[in-house]
């Protein structure tokens, strides 16, 4: 296999075997974002990637269930791309159940119904898609490229397609004085979604950003963890997805949680109520981490 430069997957994606068909992230505007800033993004020859299946087969053979398509938001391939990389995952992993990338809103629409429908009948199952928030004022100076209602157009239009959604809000996304505003419309924009995952991170304001220049200037600032913890409260609170496995068990988060909305809406609560008050400990700033 062959990678170039640091390879991001999400954590789910921890056993799969990973095909960079995409160099960088063809948006790669967010403000917060530091990932892709090193790569100028391209599409590499569909030769090369059909080249790194085989010779993940020959040595992993049948033991391949999932595969995670790189880097950030690979899912911008054409669609001639897409569909060789499909087939010829197919012949080689007998045992392939999950074909997976990062997408964004504006990747899924420019599909469109049919070709998004002609790539979930083909396998590619599960979208990940990073929203970050709901509110149209933090999108806008996350500079995601697309709105709430793109996302929930695109969520709808891959649950049309056959495919699975995993959605990630960011807590501390709209700053100090957007706090209230960010949790409100990010539990509205989960309710509208209505994803089969739903994670929620924290954010870091990564240095070299331009989100850490806002910063720096003194135009930016996380809540502190009591604040962030409220805005989780809030969006587990106000938002109705459907049937939702939730998680908050990455590295940046200060409480680990799990469990499905609404089913157990009110557990959850009852440990963030308990997190909140002091009577739970939370992960110790060391040991956070990206």
């Amino acid at each position: 296999m062959r990678y170039e430069g640091a390879m991001y997957r999400p954590p789910s994606e921890g056993r799969s075997l990973i095909l960079q068909a995409t160099v960088g992230c063809s948006h790669n505007l967010c403000t917060y974002c530091a990932m892709y800033r090193e790569k100028a993004f391209r599409v590499r020859p569909v030769a090369e990637s059909l080249k790194d299946l085989e010779t993940a087969a020959a040595h992993y053979g049948a033991g391949v269930e999932k595969l995670f398509v790189a880097d950030g938001d690979a899912l911008v391939l054409p669609m001639g791309h897409w569909e060789a990389i499909l087939q010829r995952a197919r012949n080689l992993f007998p045992r392939l159940r999950q074909v997976s990338c990062y997408a964004t809103a504006g990747n899924v629409l420019e599909k469109g119904q049919a070709d998004m429908t002609r790539l979930g009948e083909m396998g590619l199952n599960l979208l990940y898609l990073g929203p970050e928030s709901g509110d149209p004022k933090t999108l806008k100076r996350l500079v995601k490229g697309a709105t709430a209602q793109d996302h929930i157009d695109a969520a709808a239009l891959a649950r049309t397609a056959g495919m699975k959604t995993s959605v990630i809000i960011l807590l501390g996304a709209g700053g100090i004085e957007r706090t209230e505003e960010h949790a409100q419309a990010s539990a509205k924009l989960v309710t509208g979604m209505d994803p089969d995952y739903l994670s929620a991170l924290t954010l870091t304001v990564v240095p070299g950003t331009p989100l850490a220049k806002l910063e720096t200037r003194g135009r930016f600032k996380v809540p502190a963890v009591d604040g962030l913890l409220g805005e989780l409260r809030t969006i587990v609170a106000e938002s109705r997805p459907t049937n939702t496995l939730f998680r908050t068990n990455h590295a940046s988060n200060y409480l680990p949680l799990g469990g499905r909305l609404p089913g157990d809406r009110d557990r959850i609560l009852r440990t963030l109520d308990a997190a909140i008050s002091g009577q739970v400990p939370l992960r110790p700033e060391w040991s956070r981490g990206l």
